[in-house]
């Protein structure tokens, strides 16, 4: 079958989307709504986070791709994801890479979105787990530093597509205002590679 070849301005929109893209993963942890991980992977193509870390452990897999899979709209067209099995393997995958895990878990030591520093390093991954039981004590423990968004009131958490939200608003807010984005976009390689990729798509 012979591809058709978009539009000039539909190369520009894809061009422009893949330079905006950043470093950074979004792992979730036995989530049980597909309709949650859908909305998370429209919030990583808004924030420009590229790759998704899904974890079926306890709960039952399924594939992203057939959630809203008629829709033209649907972000995980456009956002790379891989399943894991068990956390323990993702966490290794990313540490082996370098990545700083940030757990979102209402811990005695979770520190503030607000207050964490998240351009201290390039890489960093954002773990969020199940709507009713949170991250696992594994996720939780094995991540370098815990985190949570401030309630002001009478509730303590927030639905988890928002809560990843809040993240990743926080994420790309420090790094707009560091006045060094261009440390966290894609390398200029890898950003080619992403052009060409979406292309097919």
């Amino acid at each position: 079958m012979k591809l058709r070849m978009p539009t000039p301005e539909r190369l520009e929109k894809i061009t422009n989307t893949c330079t905006q893209r950043r470093k950074g993963i979004i792992v979730l942890e036995d989530i049980h709504d597909k309709h949650n991980v859908e909305a998370v992977f429209r919030s990583c193509d808004a924030f420009g986070i590229q790759m998704l870390y899904i974890i079926f452990d306890k709960e039952r897999p399924f594939d992203p791709r057939l959630v809203g899979k008629n829709s033209s709209s649907s972000a995980n067209k456009w956002i790379d994801f891989k399943i894991f099995s068990k956390t323990e393997d993702a966490y290794a995958e990313l540490k082996s890479q370098g990545y700083k895990i940030y757990a979102t878990a209402l811990t005695d030591e979770a520190e503030s979105i607000y207050e964490t520093n998240f351009i201290a390093q390039d890489k960093v991954a954002i773990a969020l787990g199940n709507e009713n039981r949170g991250l696992s004590k594994f996720a939780i423990d094995q991540a370098d530093s815990c985190i949570i968004i401030p309630m002001l009131g009478m509730l303590q958490s927030l639905n988890l597509s928002v809560t990843a939200s809040i993240c990743m608003f926080e994420l790309n807010r420090q790094r707009l205002v560091s006045g060094a984005l261009e440390n966290f976009l894609l390398a200029d390689e890898d950003c080619d590679l992403l052009v060409k990729d979406f292309l097919n798509r």
